[in-house]
């Protein structure tokens, strides 16, 4: 693998123009079913994205690429499964590996349409689900919805890594930053790891392991931001460079949907809803997160009184850590990403968290791009939600597990929230592009 790919990298350092080209196949190849299980197509996403990021392609090329890529890949998989049905099963790969299909075929059968959501991000699964919901004829028009969804997310998650990787190799960034951002890196990765072994292993107390974690990383982020100034300056330097017209109302609008207004009532909404359903455990546990994260928020900004970065024209006034954006959407996604992974195995689990992650790492991120946050503003306030978030979740959890809502009360919940999001983020948007300007 190693000087097969350094050829490949090499030959595509010497000829740029044909990068655009290998992200589009490379992220088709990775989301087309029976090759995406052999091909190491995550490997080579991110070697492709690193070049991409040194100069070769924006961000939103990048992504349009690899999100066009994934979608075609999808519509081949789907394509196949409808036209062969059972008979695919008949393929000499499959035939001496049927557990492939075997795996896709009970994971979409127990979860239907949450299966090709989640599963996108799973990546045994990822190639063949597609294949399996042709097989069993899913209906062609939801199947090109979820899939244009799923794919979005999936190509932020791993393209984007990669791209900045590239753009930060390139730039002349301050000294010190490196070390400092290999200190964030393996904070950040000793606890995403401690979740994925706790969950997996099912670890009675796991949660409150990952909140003490959580918080111990949050007491060194509000003692240790001072000393994180070269990290700060250069992914802020690093992200400025590459703003342009054509994101800055796209940030605009997803920063809208952290609004202190707009997440206030959601979360009320959110809350009320619940107990209107007499689902009085969960209420309590998403009362408990979203009010205890905002308290929390309010009370860090008070005592730090940390001043903002100096981009915007007309600074805003509040301070800036944490980044009360960042701790709110993190609190409302992971409470809908635990509440929707109730009941379910510790796989399923983690893929909803990781869902819910990415529109909050989407609002947060926007916070840095219009240079309204430091990036450890941004941290402390996911690190704050994840906190409150374990916190609540052990509570709740003391005497007896919390259940799985009932499917109805889903209904009733999502369209609510998403709704409210949609309607407060549009209806101040236009105020709003003229606040974010340069």
């Amino acid at each position: 693998m190693g000087p097969w790919l350094d050829s490949l990298t090499g030959w595509l350092t010497a000829n740029p123009q044909w990068l655009g080209l290998a992200i589009f196949l490379v992220a088709c190849v990775e989301c087309l079913a029976i090759a995406g299980i052999i091909v190491p197509g995550t490997v080579l996403l991110f070697a492709v994205a690193v070049l991409a990021g040194s100069g070769a392609l924006a961000l939103h090329e990048t992504l349009l690429l690899g999100f066009l890529g994934g979608i075609l890949g999808d519509a081949i998989s789907y394509t196949l499964g409808r036209r062969f049905h059972q008979n695919i099963r008949r393929l000499p790969l499959l035939r001496h590996h049927p557990e492939w299909i075997g795996s896709a075929e009970t994971y979409f059968q127990r979860y239907g349409i949450a299966s090709l959501l989640v599963g996108r991000f799973i990546g045994p699964l990822r190639p063949m689900l597609p294949m399996v919901a042709g097989m069993f004829d899913m209906p062609l028009p939801r199947f090109i919805a979820v899939s244009l969804i799923a794919g979005a997310g999936w190509s932020v998650a791993y393209l984007l890594p990669g791209w900045a990787t590239g753009a930060a190799m390139r730039l002349p960034l301050p000294e010190g930053f490196w070390p400092q951002a290999g200190v964030v890196a393996a904070g950040l990765a000793i606890l995403v790891g401690l979740s994925i072994s706790c969950a997996l292993r099912a670890q009675p107390r796991g949660t409150r392991l990952i909140g003490a974690v959580a918080l111990a990383m949050l007491v060194a982020m509000f003692i240790g931001w001072p000393y994180l100034n070269q990290f700060d300056q250069g992914l802020m330097t690093l992200v400025q460079e590459h703003r342009s017209n054509w994101l800055d109302g796209s940030m605009v609008l997803i920063t809208r949907m952290g609004d202190f207004r707009t997440q206030f009532i959601v979360a009320s909404v959110l809350v009320a809803l619940l107990l209107l359903a007499r689902q009085w455990r969960p209420a309590f546990f998403a009362a408990a997160t979203l009010g205890g994260t905002a308290l929390g928020n309010a009370a860090s900004k008070w005592f730090f009184a940390r001043a903002r970065p100096e981009v915007l024209t007309d600074p805003l006034s509040t301070y800036s850590m944490p980044s009360g954006h960042s701790s709110a959407s993190f609190a409302l996604f992971l409470t809908l990403a635990v509440l929707a992974g109730r009941g379910q195995p510790p796989r399923m689990r983690l893929t909803w968290i990781l869902l819910g992650c990415l529109p909050a790492l989407a609002i947060a991120t926007s916070r840095v791009y219009l240079g309204v946050h430091w990036p450890t503003d941004i941290l402390a306030g996911g690190l704050l939600a994840c906190c409150i978030c374990a916190v609540s979740l052990s509570v709740i959890q003391y005497r007896e597990p919390l259940t799985a809502m009932p499917l109805r009360v889903w209904w009733l919940v999502l369209p609510a929230c998403v709704g409210v999001l949609g309607f407060f983020t549009l209806h101040a948007l236009p105020h709003a592009l003229l606040r974010y300007q340069y």
